[in-house]
């Protein structure tokens, strides 16, 4: 199969425009599994959880799902009980549609918070949504899933399970708001693997925190935050209900797969001008390692400093001294890339940091912080803070 070959055996997809957005764009997309799928999902933990999340939530519980009928350009949160409602409306109407179990929906919403659903333009989009299935629509469900991206996030990979070939397609957006701690981050992946539910919610959970879960834009976790991963068994492989060998290569597939969509959102980041790697290495746990990486890839200073392409060293110093992590500034040694810019909590001089500097004038470069206090470490994928994010998000509702 080609490398842009989204058809996933007994899958479904479609996108249309339902009148959501002003801009007249796709904002109503449907995946489709023509036989019910075990399903794994993982969602936003803001305390202020948009309709869909509460209601997928409830339902991930049983690890069955036919159908996920997805909308851009409306939160859906903060709706009050009215947004619940209005979700399960949505869903049932998608499955008296589609002649399905009303209890196999899944619903997930991206947009502006605080509007309730234009939900007569949903009721009147979803015949037309329906009726758009196809085995090729993968695509026009990823625009339809779209807000602020300025371009899609996909990807496809194919293993081998005992002789049979499996296939997983995913897809993402998200480039504002992304602190996915499980941000507006949604994504989507399907498969035709025969996989019990508990063992790929097992599995969707260990990929979320090695990959969505290691990016930040701007620190913000969003209240829509939803992954969720189908798998239909149509490919004929037999049933996994426990890792072994043959779950060991179908959990390498989908941490490739998450981890080059989350790159892909960071890539994104709204007004990005830089991708950056924040490695902290030598602290005493995970945890302080964890911390430290990101108070610096929160810190405004840090990441307007990256964005004018300034060596501001003292700036990354600093965060890391108020990230609450015990640590002892005279030990502290600090790289751009190769290039040494700081050495046991201070400057090494001009004449390297001339040579940091040019480090940072790259789109993408790493950031290693040594704290010489143990022997964990971690790394986040962030983004530089440009005059762009501020234009974007200061004009997002008008």
């Amino acid at each position: 199969m080609g490398k842009h070959d989204f058809r996933v055996s007994g899958f479904q997809f479609s996108g249309i425009s339902a009148g959501i957005k002003k801009n007249g764009k796709k904002d109503l997309a449907l995946i489709y599994s023509e036989v019910p799928a075990q399903v794994a999902g993982v969602f936003t933990t803001n305390h202020v959880k948009a309709a869909p999340v509460q209601f997928g939530m409830k339902r991930i519980h049983k690890g069955l799902g036919q159908a996920v009928i997805i909308n851009s350009g409306n939160a859906n949160a903060c709706t009050g009980s009215q947004g619940l409602k209005d979700t399960k409306k949505m869903a049932s109407w998608v499955a008296k549609g589609l002649g399905i179990d009303e209890r196999l929906i899944f619903a997930a919403s991206t947009g502006v918070i605080g509007v309730p659903l234009p939900l007569g333009r949903i009721e009147d989009g979803i015949p037309k949504l329906i009726q758009s299935l196809s085995p090729d629509g993968w695509l026009d469900a990823v625009e339809a899933i779209m807000t602020t991206d300025a371009f899609p996030k996909i990807e496809v990979a194919t293993c081998r399970i005992k002789g049979k070939e499996v296939k997983l397609c995913g897809m993402a957006k998200g480039a504002g708001m992304i602190r996915p701690n499980m941000a507006t981050m949604l994504s989507f992946l399907v498969t035709n693997a025969n996989i019990k539910a508990p063992l790929l919610q097992r599995m969707l959970q260990e990929v979320v925190d090695v990959t969505y879960n290691c990016i930040t834009v701007d620190g913000d976790t969003s209240t829509n935050d939803t992954v969720l991963l189908l798998a239909n068994g149509m490919s004929g492989s037999p049933q996994l209900t426990e890792m072994g060998r043959d779950g060991e290569i179908f959990l390498a597939m989908l941490k490739q797969v998450c981890k080059n969509l989350a790159t892909s959102i960071v890539k994104d980041g709204e007004g990005a001008t830089k991708l950056i790697e924040i490695l902290v290495q030598g602290a005493r746990s995970q945890e302080d390692a964890k911390r430290v990486a990101y108070t610096i890839a929160h810190s405004p200073l840090v990441k307007t400093a990256f964005f004018g392409e300034d060596a501001n060293w003292g700036r990354i110093l600093c965060a890391i001294g108020y990230s609450g992590v015990p640590i002892n500034p005279n030990r502290i040694d600090l790289f751009f890339d190769q290039a040494p810019i700081v050495k046991n909590g201070m400057g090494v001089g001009p004449p390297l940091e001339a040579k940091a500097a040019k480090v940072i004038k790259k789109k993408s470069f790493q950031v290693t912080v040594d704290l010489h206090q143990g022997k964990r470490q971690f790394s986040v994928l962030t983004t530089d803070l440009s005059f762009d994010y501020v234009k974007i998000n200061a004009s997002y509702r008008s």
